[in-house]
């Protein structure tokens, strides 16, 4: 497995090499900030990101959003001293296979490897089952919620991504509404990928329907 490192503290990052080097892994490269990482992760598609969360730049949440946004079967590892529940929740809803703590024993760590690359995600001990009461709970109070009001609970765009839905329901590629955004052709892939997950859809198609139908397509 190729593997990328995206980490902030070269003591770290030598000591990641070492080790993964040692088991058989080749490590494709190494960043110390987000916004490496997705450039990175990009123009070298490495088999695996090893990502940090607290990062300068760009932090690593953002940065996995962006590489899934463009390369989906890419597979994000979230490594990192963070046991907090909003950055494992936030890790998993934007799209890492797995979240491991930098507590994790190095033999213990080898093997989390060998079995992601067994298709089993990773995750230091408690955090999975921590992570399927949360999203279990979240699952049963939306439904709660649609239940009282009688309908489904509407979603939330942000005006960033109204405008992106608002040029892309037009007939125009992400590449030109970057341009006329002044954003890059990543990040509008970014913004489709949020809405789509925020409206429950699947492809570019049912977003330009949704658009028709709440009127924001021209």
């Amino acid at each position: 497995m190729r593997i990328l490192i995206a980490d902030d503290h070269p003591l770290m990052v030598d000591g990641m090499c070492s080790l993964l080097e040692a088991h058989g892994f080749e490590v494709a490269g190494t960043v110390g900030d987000g916004q490496a990482a997705v450039s990175d992760a990009l123009y070298l598609e490495p088999d695996l990101v090893l990502m940090d969360i607290r990062m300068p730049v760009m932090d690593g949440l953002a940065a996995t959003r962006l590489i899934k946004a463009h390369l989906p079967e890419m597979k994000v590892l979230i490594l990192t001293t963070s046991a907090e529940g909003e950055d494992l929740f936030e890790a998993i809803k934007s799209g890492a296979c797995g979240y491991l703590l930098k507590t994790t024993r190095g033999p213990d760590f080898i093997e989390a490897l060998h079995g992601l690359e067994q298709g089993i995600p990773p995750f230091s001990p408690g955090l999975a089952e921590r992570l399927l009461r949360e999203f279990t709970h979240l699952t049963e109070k939306r439904e709660t919620d649609e239940q009282e009001s009688g309908h489904e609970m509407p979603a939330k765009l942000t005006e960033r991504q109204v405008e992106v839905l608002r040029l892309v329901s037009s007939g125009l590629t992400y590449k030109e509404v970057g341009v006329k955004l002044a954003l890059s052709e990543v990040t509008i892939r970014y913004h489709m990928n949020e809405i789509m997950n925020r409206l429950h859809l699947e492809n570019r198609a049912q977003v330009i329907a949704y658009a028709g139908k709440e009127g924001l397509a021209p």
